[in-house]
């Protein structure tokens, strides 16, 4: 196993919309999946949720984690791990950001899968049918990697 560098896990960030959030509630850890954007006008993390248990978390303990693979077999794959502080945006901030958001996911889709989406709800099975979406960055504080190969 080869430890990665910061270039090198940030690339596995970059070059990926899933992975998974970690964040802490009433003491115990949670592990989700997620859609995110990596911004790298300000290398950040941009996602989007309703109103619901993990934002109600992060709001109250804002340090998390996002975890990223690639993994081609079980022999080769490359992981990375985003350490971040949770930060709510509003207003006209958060309609850029969800709009990047947008952008970049379906440009990834693109890149990654060779589909072409329109629409948000093609990538994303959330529904706002009962209020506005939560936009919220995660500031990066460190970032670290590890890859297989043989």
């Amino acid at each position: 196993m080869t430890v990665l560098t910061v270039s090198e896990s940030t690339n596995v960030i970059r070059n990926n919309y899933t992975g998974h959030l970690g964040y802490v509630s009433q003491g115990e850890p949670y592990v989700i999946p997620i859609t995110y954007y990596f911004d790298p006008t300000d290398d950040t993390l941009i996602s989007y949720s309703g109103e619901g248990h993990k934002i109600k978390a992060m709001r109250k303990n804002r340090s998390v984690s996002v975890q990223v693979e690639e993994i081609a077999s079980m022999h080769n794959w490359e992981s990375a791990m985003v350490h971040g502080t949770f930060e709510e945006l509003e207003g006209s901030a958060a309609k850029q950001k969800l709009h990047e958001f947008t952008e970049g996911v379906k440009s990834m889709i693109h890149h990654k899968e060779q589909k072409e989406v329109e629409f948000i709800s093609e990538f994303s099975g959330k529904s706002y049918a009962r209020g506005t979406p939560v936009v919220f960055r995660i500031k990066i504080t460190g970032i670290t990697g590890k890859r297989r190969e043989s």
